[in-house]
């Protein structure tokens, strides 16, 4: 089993526990975890464990500090989701604009695991949501996991640390810091810690800790990104899944920029900007926090030589970044291809890389955009929930054709032997690899999907105006 060098392991504040699998007299749904016993529940004949810390809480000493290893005596009850991370919620009870209505808590770090039945050597994916880096949740039910599950899958889905909790730098936190111990940029290293979680336990679920797909949209595309041109991930993530994130481009914010944002946002909640204290940043109230519109969004990824020492194109175009089997690609009526279609070309000299152009709209949304498919558009889809999507009421049969189509190939790229270059969907659809500049191979997802060419693409199609796009992440 891979895991993260002794140094990188202690700068996320993290000890590797050996993988164990479930003991003999173990009731059934109760799994051995190295952070201790957990118990699901079982739906539609599959294993569901809800709600499972991978991290300690990061609430007192701990809010803003990299992730640590979390533990527990007797058996954990692994039924109920567990809080979303710190975010604008709605008084009525309605959805945010990233899709949650629920109760959010600091003690938030939790992951959410579907398995198939007596699962072996499972592949084993792990989505990251978007919301901007502000809102969201590993909860909502358009990313539920029974579909990935049922189909061979183990899926899994976290919160992350959300506006300043998890973007924030400012110069007592960087005092603070031990030698070698993150400072920033803790979003990113709860993702990693997730990973390193369910890399640790693969085998207690049924899965294989070798074939960990990281994927993601939009801010948790983002986010994969990062994490792969990062490296404290090398040996944590074998694939991944990049969807319509419009910062691959994006310089990082450098450290001491970061912290002289920090100190200003700090002075405007009342402290002494740059000669605050710890002490006092971490006395601040969460509501005080959210209700900063600055300081509540927190800042982008921060270069930092642990965890980010190069920008994700910068890391691209230097070849740097974690060389494994890839996928990339964006929705019709978004304007971010341009990114898309550089890192596509970037990564294609190594590990293969699949491109896909979605440009299909569920039959009820049509009329309000007539330009192609939205933002997050492609994302029940993908996991097969249009019956779960809030926005698409009444899905037609030829949707839920699309549905089965696009959630096949995601299943099958997680499947992948090494060495493949093609990617065979249900549908007797094949989508090959860009293998190098000559090939501009690119998956279009239509009614039919079919193969295209990468040069062709145009976002929005035929040049038209972007139409309305729908809540990120949602």
């Amino acid at each position: 089993m891979k895991l993260l060098l002794a140094s990188s392991v202690a700068a996320l504040g993290l000890i590797a526990a050996g993988c164990t699998t479930t003991g003999s007299g173990l009731p059934d749904g109760t799994v051995q975890t190295g952070s201790g016993l957990i118990a699901g529940a079982t739906e539609n004949g599959m294993p569901v464990y809800r709600g499972v810390p991978f991290a300690k809480p990061p609430v007192g000493d701990l809010r803003w500090k990299p992730p640590q290893a979390v533990s527990w005596d007797g058996v954990l009850d692994a039924t109920e989701f567990g809080p979303a991370c710190p975010q604008p919620v709605n008084a009525d009870g309605s959805p945010n604009f990233g899709g949650y209505a629920g109760p959010v808590s600091e003690d938030c770090l939790t992951i959410n695991i579907w398995t198939p039945e007596d699962a072996k050597d499972a592949p084993i994916m792990l989505w990251l949501f978007g919301g901007g880096g502000v809102v969201g949740a590993g909860s909502i039910e358009t990313y539920n996991g029974t579909k990935f599950a049922r189909d061979g899958v183990i899926l899994a889905t976290i919160n992350y640390r959300l506006g300043a909790l998890g973007g924030f730098a400012h110069p007592a936190i960087t005092a603070d810091a031990k030698d070698g111990e993150p400072v920033t940029n803790f979003h990113l290293l709860d993702a990693i810690a997730a990973l390193q979680w369910l890399k640790t336990n693969a085998e207690a679920f049924g899965g294989d800790p070798d074939n960990i797909t990281l994927f993601g949209e939009s801010a948790g595309a983002t986010m994969t990104a990062n994490i792969v041109t990062s490296p404290l991930a090398d040996g944590l993530v074998d694939k991944a899944i990049i969807e319509s994130t419009g910062s691959l481009r994006a310089d990082s914010l450098p450290l001491d920029r970061a912290e002289t944002l920090g100190a200003k946002l700090a002075g405007d909640l009342g402290l002494d900007g740059a000669n605050a204290t710890l002490s006092e940043l971490k006395a601040l109230e969460v509501t005080d926090i959210l209700s900063n519109r600055t300081f509540g969004r927190g800042s982008r990824t921060t270069q930092d030589p642990m965890v980010k020492p190069q920008s994700i194109i910068e890391t691209f175009r230097a070849g740097t970044e974690i060389d494994i089997p890839m996928i990339i690609g964006t929705n019709s009526d978004e304007d971010r291809l341009a990114g898309t279609q550089e890192v596509a070309s970037l990564a294609q000299d190594g590990a293969p890389v699949w491109q896909y152009f979605f440009h299909y709209v569920a039959s009820s949304m049509r009329e309000e955009n007539p330009n192609g498919a939205p933002h997050a558009h492609e994302i029940p889809f993908v996991f097969d929930t249009l019956d779960r999507y809030p926005r698409l009421p009444g899905p037609t049969a030829e949707d839920e054709a699309v549905a089965d189509m696009l959630h096949s190939c995601w299943v099958a790229f997680a499947k992948l032997p090494a060495g493949a270059s093609e990617i065979e969907c249900a549908g007797d659809f094949t989508w090959p690899a860009r293998s190098d500049a000559n090939n501009q191979a690119v998956a279009v997802f239509e009614a039919t999907p079919s193969v295209g060419t990468a040069t062709e693409l145009k976002s929005p199609p035929n040049g038209a105006e972007p139409g309305r796009t729908s809540r990120p992440g949602s």
